[in-house]
C-alpha cells in the first residue's frame, strides 16, 4: 500500500489519480485554483523498488510547500494521457524501473514534452524503458551497473545552473553511484561529474557525468544520478539540487542547458583569403587585427565583413622568423598604437618589439619606436616565439623561444658544449640569466616609446644576477600566452622536444607543457621537463654515442656551460602544470592520444558581454587550452581554490585546421586563426573565424568560388555561391553580389558570369541573407590583367627518397603569361623538416636551382620524419595590377620508413618491437590481404627494397603495388618463418621505377591455407642513388602526376538533417562514394556510377544516422580520399 507523505491539501487529487483515471483527469487541487504550478511525481516500478521512494515523495512535497508549487504523486500509469498531463509543468520520474508505460501512454508523454513540458529524472529513471528509444534520448543515458553505496566526490562543472549554483565545486556525498551504458556528453549539457578516483567501482574513466540537462523536442529534461538512499532526501544540498532541477524543468527558473553542446555553436568564416596568418588582437569596436608571417598587417571590419591590408613590414621568414606577434595598446582607442614582434630583413640577427601608430586606417611605418631589441642567431633553426600580450596593469608580456637547433640531440635536451656548437646549446639561452631568449619577458611601455621593468620581475631586485626584463626563464618555445585578469595567473603553452621514449642515457621522453605562474620563476628547460623529470648531463662527442653523466638536479640546477654568460647556480625548477607526451598521457588522459603535439594557451574567459553570440556564463573563469597539431580545444574548469577541477572537450565535433591563435572579442565570442592543413604554410584553408554561441537562428555561411580569379583582360569570371549554406534547416538564402567594389549590387543570382574589361584589382563581395534576416559576407580578390604564375618543382619529384645529410639538387620551372623573362631572384625555395604532423622551417634559397642541404637527422630512429620543400614565385604584376604569387610543394621520404608510419592501413595492429636492432614499434597481427600504404612515394633512383620481418608461423608474401591493393604489380618477396614473432631477418626485392608519384601499397598474402597470422614488419628500406642526379626535363615532367579528382568539404558540417557532398573529376571516370562510421564500418554507399567531367553535388539524407563522427570516402581510378563529418541530432 502506498503511503502519502506529502502535505494534506494534496491528498485528494493524489487519491483520485490512483483510484480513477477519470478523476485524475478532472480533479484540480484547491491550491491550483490560485494559479500555482503543478508537478507530477511518478514512481511506478516494474523492476527493483527503492526503499527511498516514500521519503523522496515527502521531500519533494515539502519543496513544493516551501517554494509555491503543487506536487501530485502517483504510481498509476493511466495519468499519462493528453488531458491529465496538460495540468502539469513537469513530470518527475522518481526511481522508476522497468517498462512502465504502454504505447499510448508513451505517445501522450512524447506529446507533453513536445508541447513544452518538462522532465525530471531521479537516479533509477535511467533504469527505465530500455526499449523506448525516445525515452532513452530524453533521459540522456541508461543505467549499466553500480558498486556498493559509498562516499564519492562530485565535481560541479556548471556553477550557474539553478540546480548547481549553490553547490561546492567539490561536493562530497554518499550514495549509490551509477555507471551508464554510454557517456551522454555531446547529447546533453553536463552539470556535474564523478571523480572515479574518489570511490571504488566506477567504469567510465575520466569523464563520468552524474547530472545533466538538455532541451529536447520543445521541452526541458533534467537528470541527477543521486537519490538512491532515503538519507539523500534529508540532505539540504541534495534537496536544493533537486529543487533547482524541478524548477528548471518546469520553466519556473531559467537555466542554460545548451552551453556545452556543440550544436549550439557556429563557426563563422570571416576571411579565408589570407596567407600564413599567425597572430591576432581585437579592438574594443570589434575590428580584428591580424598579422601574416610574411609581414602583412590586416584588419577585418565587423560592419562590412571585409578585410583589408593596412601595413606591410619587411621581414625575413627564414627558419621560424617573420612577423610573429601583435598586441593593441591598452589605450588603443585613443592612441592607435600597435605593438608588433617581428624579424627585420637585413644582415642583423635580431628580433624587434616595436610600437607603431595607425594613421587614417593605415600603419605608419615612420612612426616606429623600437621598444626592445632581442639579439638572436639566424644560422640555425629554431624556436622564435613571438607572442605579445598586455595585462590589466599595462605590462607587456613577450614570449621568446630558445633559438636553438634541436636536430642533433635525438629528440632530447640540446646541450652541446663543444666549440663552434653554441647554436645547439640551449644553456646559452633558456638557462642563461643574461640572455633574453628562452624566456617570457615583462616590461611596462612608456609614452615616449621606452619602457621600465616591474619591481617583481625575476631579477628586478638583483640586476647583477640577471636581466631585469626576465619574468619567466627556462622555457623552450612558449608560443602562446593568456592572462587570467581576475586571478592573476599567466598561462602559456611550451612546445617540447621530440623523443618518443625515455632513455637511461639521455633522460625523459619529449613532453609538451601548459604552465602558469603569478610570480614568475625558472621552469627548468633544458635541464628538466614536465613534472620535473631531469635530463642526463650528456657530453656530446664526435662519435654518435657521446658520454652520459648524472641526471640534473631540478631543485638546484647549475649552468656550467661555456656558452653561459649569466648565473651558474639557478633558481629551483618549477614543475609544469599540465604535461603530455606523444600518444596517450597517463597523467592527463583527458588530453587524448595522437602522434603529434603542440600545446597552445588560449584565453581565460569571463562573461562580460550582453551579446547573444557571447559564450555563456557557464564558461566564466575557465581556461581554454588548444592543440595546433591535434586540432582540438579543451576547457579547464577550476575549483573554489583555483586548482584544476576538470578538463572537458570543447567544440569536439567542429573541424579545425591547425588553430594557431585565439582571443575573446568584445562581443564575448572566440576569434581564431587557423593556419591550415599543409606542412609548409601558404595553405588555401588558412582562415580567420569566429566561434559564437547561436542557440536561436544562426547566421548563414557565405562561400564563393570565382573561376578564374586572375588572367588577361577581357577576363570572364564565373561566380558561384552555391556552396553557401544556412545551418538552420529549411531556411532559404538570398544572394547579393558586388563584384566591382562600387558598393552596388551587381547580381542576386547564386550563379552568374561577369567580364572585366579594364585591368585592375577588384574585390568581389558576396552577402548571403537567410529568411530571418541573419547574414554574412565573404570576399575574393580578382586580378584582371595579371595571371597567377604557374610554379612547378621539376626536381626532386614528390615522394622522392633521400638520406639524412644528403645534398639534394632542386630545379624550379615557372611559366607566367605577363613575365616574358622569369626573374629567379624572385623565387623562394623553403625546406622544412617534417615530424609527424608538424614541420620545422630550415634554410631558404632564392634561386631557380641549387642544392638543398638536408640535416644529419632529427629525433630518434623510430620517429616519423621526412622533408618538405615549397617553391614560391611572386611575379612583377602588370600595369595597374598588383603582383601575384604561385607556389608548389612536395614531400621527400627518408630511405628507411618505419612500418608503423603508414599513411593508410587495413587490418594491422601496432606493438612495441622486440627487434634487437631497434625501430620503435612494428606492425603485427597481419592476416591475408591486409596492407599498409605509404603516400606519396617516387621510386626515382631506387633499385631495390629491404623488409625487416619476423614470423613464428609459415610467413607469407609481400606484394608491392601502385595506387591500390589491386593496382599495378611491381614485385613480390617471400617472408620466411624466423621461429619467433620478434626474431627478425631482412628480405630483399629488386624494383624498377615506374615513373611518377604514387601511393605505394604493400599487400600481405599467405603462403599456405592455414588461416594463421602471417608475420610482423618493422621497417622498409629503399636502396639506390635516389635523388642525387637530376634527370632530363622530360623525365622530370613525367614525374608530375595530376590528382585524379577533388573531394570538397561537406556542408553543412555538422549536419542535422541532410548534407551536400561535392566532388570534381577532370574527365569521365567511374566514381564510388561511401560513408563510414568512426569504427571504419561501412554505413551507406551513397553512389557508384560513371560521371562526366566537372563539378558534381549529391544531397545525402543523414536523418537516419545517429549523432557522432563519420567519414565519407571518394574512390576512383584506384585512389581514395576521405574527409570527416559530424552529425548532430
Amino acid at each position: 500500500m502506498i503511503q502519502f507523505l506529502f502535505p494534506l491539501r494534496h491528498l485528494f487529487s493524489y487519491v483520485c489519480a490512483v483510484l480513477s483515471p477519470l478523476l485524475s483527469v478532472l480533479t484540480t487541487p484547491l491550491s491550483a485554483l490560485d494559479g500555482a504550478d503543478e508537478i507530477l511525481v511518478f514512481s511506478h516500478t516494474a523492476g527493483f523498488r527503492h526503499d527511498s521512494i516514500t521519503a523522496a515523495v515527502s521531500a519533494i512535497g515539502g519543496l513544493g510547500d516551501a517554494h509555491g508549487f503543487v506536487v501530485h504523486a502517483t504510481e498509476n500509469s493511466s495519468v499519462f494521457n493528453d488531458e491529465a498531463l496538460a495540468h502539469y509543468r513537469a513530470v518527475v520520474f522518481l526511481n522508476t524501473t522497468g517498462d512502465i508505460l504502454d504505447p499510448d501512454q508513451e505517445a501522450a508523454f512524447e506529446r507533453f514534452i513536445q508541447r513544452g513540458g518538462g522532465f525530471v529524472g531521479i537516479h533509477a529513471a535511467a533504469d527505465t524503458e530500455y526499449e523506448w528509444t525516445w525515452y532513452g534520448r530524453l533521459v540522456g543515458a541508461y543505467f549499466d551497473s553500480h558498486p556498493h553505496i559509498q562516499p564519492a566526490e562530485i565535481r560541479v562543472i556548471d556553477t550557474v545552473h539553478p540546480s548547481t549554483t549553490m553547490l561546492p565545486k567539490r561536493w562530497l556525498r554518499t550514495d549509490e553511484w551509477y555507471n551508464y551504458r554510454m557517456n551522454p556528453r555531446g547529447r546533453v549539457h553536463v552539470l556535474a561529474v564523478l571523480d572515479e578516483a574518489s570511490y571504488e567501482g566506477g567504469n567510465q574513466g575520466i569523464d563520468h557525468p552524474i547530472a545533466w540537462c538538455h532541451a529536447y523536442e520543445g521541452g526541458r529534461s533534467w537528470y541527477t544520478g543521486g537519490g538512491h538512499t532515503a538519507e539523500s532526501y534529508a540532505e539540504d544540498l541534495f534537496l536544493q539540487h533537486l529543487l533547482g532541477g524541478i524548477q528548471y524543468a518546469a520553466g519556473i527558473a531559467d537555466g542554460d542547458c545548451g552551453a556545452s553542446m556543440d550544436s549550439n555553436y557556429e563557426k563563422v568564416i570571416l576571411d579565408d583569403s589570407t596567407q600564413n596568418p599567425i597572430a591576432l588582437d581585437i579592438a574594443a569596436d570589434g575590428r580584428v587585427f591580424f598579422v601574416e608571417r610574411g609581414g602583412a598587417l590586416k584588419v577585418h571590419q565587423p560592419n562590412s565583413g571585409l578585410t583589408e591590408v593596412v601595413g606591410q613590414l619587411s621581414v625575413t621568414t627564414e627558419f621560424e622568423d617573420g612577423l610573429l606577434g601583435i598586441a593593441l595598446a591598452p589605450d588603443f582607442t585613443k592612441s592607435d598604437h600597435i605593438y608588433l614582434f617581428y624579424s627585420p630583413a637585413g644582415p642583423e640577427a635580431v628580433q624587434r618589439v616595436s610600437r607603431f601608430t595607425l594613421r587614417d586606417g593605415q600603419l605608419d611605418l615612420s612612426s616606429e619606436r623600437i621598444v626592445l631589441r632581442i639579439p638572436t642567431q639566424r644560422d640555425e633553426c629554431c624556436h622564435s616565439g613571438g607572442a605579445l600580450l598586455f595585462d590589466e596593469t599595462g605590462a607587456l608580456y613577450i614570449s621568446v623561444g630558445d633559438n636553438t637547433n634541436p636536430f642533433a640531440s635525438d629528440g632530447y635536451t640540446p646541450i652541446d658544449e663543444r666549440a663552434g656548437r653554441a647554436a645547439w646549446d640551449a644553456q646559452r639561452t633558456s638557462s642563461n640569466t643574461r640572455d633574453l631568449r628562452g624566456k617570457i619577458l615583462r616590461i611596462i611601455p612608456q609614452a615616449d616609446g621606452s619602457y621600465r621593468t616591474p619591481d617583481d620581475n625575476l631579477f628586478s631586485q638583483r640586476p647583477g644576477d640577471g636581466l631585469p626584463e626576465i619574468f619567466v626563464m627556462g622555457v623552450r618555445n612558449p608560443f602562446r600566452m593568456a592572462i587570467d585578469t581576475q586571478r592573476g595567473w599567466l598561462y602559456w603553452g611550451d612546445v617540447g622536444p621530440d623523443a618518443n621514449s625515455a632513455s637511461a642515457q639521455r633522460g625523459p621522453e619529449g613532453l609538451d607543457e601548459w604552465n602558469r605562474t603569478r610570480t614568475g620563476g625558472h621552469f627548468g628547460w633544458p635541464y628538466c621537463i614536465g613534472d620535473n623529470r631531469p635530463y642526463v648531463d650528456f657530453l656530446f662527442t664526435t662519435d654518435e654515442d657521446g658520454t652520459s653523466g648524472a641526471p640534473f638536479n631540478c631543485g638546484a640546477p647549475t649552468n656550467d656551460s661555456p656558452n653561459n654568460t649569466g648565473l651558474q647556480n639557478l633558481p629551483p625548477a618549477q614543475p609544469a602544470w599540465i604535461w603530455y607526451p606523444y600518444g596517450d598521457s597517463d597523467d592527463f588522459p583527458e588530453l587524448g592520444a595522437a602522434e603529434g603535439r603542440t600545446a597552445m594557451a588560449g584565453p581565460v574567459y569571463y562573461h562580460q558581454s550582453t551579446s547573444p553570440t557571447a559564450l555563456p556564463p557557464y564558461f566564466d573563469g575557465s581556461f581554454i587550452l588548444y592543440e595546433w597539431v591535434r586540432n582540438w580545444l579543451r576547457v579547464a574548469h577550476f575549483d573554489d581554490a583555483g586548482n584544476l577541477l576538470q578538463i572537458d572537450p570543447l567544440f569536439s565535433t567542429i573541424e579545425f585546421q591547425r588553430p594557431i591563435d585565439m582571443k575573446v572579442g568584445p562581443d564575448g565570442a572566440l576569434y581564431m586563426i587557423e593556419w591550415g592543413t599543409g606542412f609548409w604554410g601558404d595553405n588555401p584553408d588558412a582562415q580567420l573565424v569566429r566561434l559564437q554561441y547561436a542557440r536561436g537562428m544562426r547566421p548563414p555561411t557565405a562561400r564563393l568560388e570565382a573561376t578564374p580569379s586572375d588572367g588577361s583582360v577581357p577576363l570572364t569570371v564565373a561566380f558561384d555561391a552555391r556552396d553557401s549554406y544556412d545551418p538552420d534547416p529549411g531556411s532559404q538564402l538570398s544572394y547579393a553580389w558586388d563584384i566591382d567594389s562600387d558598393g552596388t549590387v551587381d547580381s542576386r543570382s547564386s550563379l552568374f558570369t561577369y567580364t572585366y574589361s579594364q585591368p585592375g584589382n577588384y574585390t568581389a563581395t558576396l552577402t548571403v541573407t537567410d529568411e530571418s534576416g541573419e547574414q554574412s559576407s565573404t570576399q575574393l580578390g580578382i586580378s584582371a590583367g595579371n595571371t597567377r604564375p604557374n610554379v612547378q618543382l621539376a626536381w626532386p619529384p614528390d615522394g622522392g627518397i633521400f638520406d639524412w645529410g644528403d645534398a639534394i639538387p632542386f630545379r624550379v620551372e615557372i611559366t607566367d603569361v605577363e613575365d616574358a623573362v622569369i626573374d629567379c631572384d624572385r623565387v623562394r625555395v623553403q625546406a622544412f623538416v617534417g615530424h609527424d604532423d608538424h614541420s620545422h622551417p630550415q634554410e631558404q634559397y632564392e634561386r631557380c636551382q641549387g642544392m638543398i642541404e638536408t640535416i644529419a637527422g632529427h629525433g630518434s630512429e623510430a620517429d616519423d620524419l621526412f622533408y618538405v620543400v615549397e617553391a614560391l614565385y611572386e611575379d612583377r604584376g602588370a600595369e595597374g595590377v598588383k603582383p601575384l604569387s604561385g607556389s608548389a610543394g612536395i614531400v621527400l621520404q627518408p630511405r628507411r620508413k618505419e612500418a608503423e608510419h603508414y599513411t593508410q592501413q587495413q587490418g594491422v595492429q601496432l606493438e612495441d618491437t622486440g627487434d634487437a636492432q631497434g625501430g620503435g614499434r612494428n606492425i603485427g597481427w597481419i592476416e591475408h590481404n591486409d596492407y599498409i600504404v605509404f603516400n606519396p612515394i617516387s621510386l626515382a633512383g631506387i633499385d631495390s627494397l629491404t623488409f625487416r620481418v619476423a614470423s613464428a608461423n609459415a610467413g607469407g608474401f609481400i606484394d608491392v603495388r601502385l595506387n591500390g591493393a589491386e593496382g599495378p604489380f611491381l614485385g613480390r618477396v617471400r617472408v620466411p618463418s624466423t621461429g619467433a614473432w620478434q626474431q627478425y631477418t631482412d628480405v630483399g626485392l629488386p624494383v624498377s621505377d615506374p615513373g611518377g608519384t604514387h601511393a605505394l601499397f604493400f599487400v600481405f598474402t599467405r603462403a599456405t591455407n592455414d588461416n594463421q597470422s602471417l608475420f610482423n614488419v618493422n621497417w622498409i628500406d629503399f636502396h639506390g642513388p635516389g635523388l642525387q642526379t637530376v634527370p632530363s626535363t622530360s623525365v622530370a615532367r613525367a614525374a608530375e602526376q595530376p590528382q585524379p579528382f577533388t573531394l570538397h568539404p561537406a556542408y553543412p558540417n555538422p549536419s542535422n538533417g541532410s548534407v551536400v557532398f561535392s566532388f570534381q573529376v577532370p574527365h569521365q571516370m567511374h566514381v564510388r562514394l561511401d560513408v563510414y562510421n568512426a569504427l571504419g564500418q561501412l554505413v551507406r554507399r551513397v553512389l557508384e556510377a560513371p560521371y562526366l567531367p566537372g563539378m558534381h553535388r549529391v544531397l545525402f539524407d543523414t536523418s537516419a544516422l545517429a549523432s557522432g563522427l563519420y567519414f565519407y570516402r571518394l574512390t576512383a581510378q584506384g585512389q581514395s580520399m576521405s574527409r570527416r563529418i559530424a552529425i548532430l541530432k
